[in-house]
């Protein structure tokens, strides 16, 4: 029961980026007017993500308009840090008029390690994990880029809502 009430307490305090992401997504779904495939653009990008946690970075389309992208990513602070496997599977909408952009969302998962530092302990970390974001393939160059919020409601070692996943990546495409 004392987690059900943590992470009420936790999306409470969360409230604010909730606001913001719905509003993000309304401004994105009027810009869209209409909802048809995605014009594929690169078949494989790997690169950097920069943000709440650095890493490394892979998407791969496995059709015109859905692509599985794969994130592994540390963070560290003064108390603890994290090591963590991400995959997403993302589904791509075109935007009008903004030839190589597109937006995004979807679901996926976490697996990593959670060390605190002062205990010398270290944990299982795992979370179900969504994206909302954009992604932009330049013309006539090897380069994408994906600004993209990525919420995930941890499941071990401690329940909680993380609402801290934003990142910018930067990859080669292929």
């Amino acid at each position: 029961m004392y987690c059900i009430f943590g992470l009420i307490k936790t999306i409470k305090n969360n409230m604010k980026k909730l606001i913001l992401l719905l509003g993000f997504t309304a401004g994105i779904l009027l810009v869209s007017t209409s909802v048809t495939n995605a014009q594929q653009t690169y078949k494989n990008a790997l690169g950097g993500r920069l943000g709440t946690a650095n890493g490394i970075t892979f998407k791969t389309f496995v059709d015109s308009d859905r692509a599985l992208d794969f994130i592994l990513n540390f963070q560290s602070k003064k108390d603890y840090s994290y090591f963590r496997f991400t995959g997403l599977y993302e589904i791509h909408n075109p935007i009008n008029n903004a030839p190589g952009l597109r937006w995004y969302y979807g679901p996926g998962a976490t697996i990593g390690n959670v060390r605190y530092k002062p205990l010398d302990q270290s944990d299982l970390l795992i979370s179900i994990d969504g994206v909302l974001g954009l992604d932009y393939k330049f013309d006539g160059a090897p380069i994408n880029l994906s600004l993209d919020w990525k919420p995930a409601i941890e499941v071990t070692p401690n329940t909680e809502f993380n609402a801290e996943g934003i990142g910018l990546s930067i990859r080669f495409t292929f």
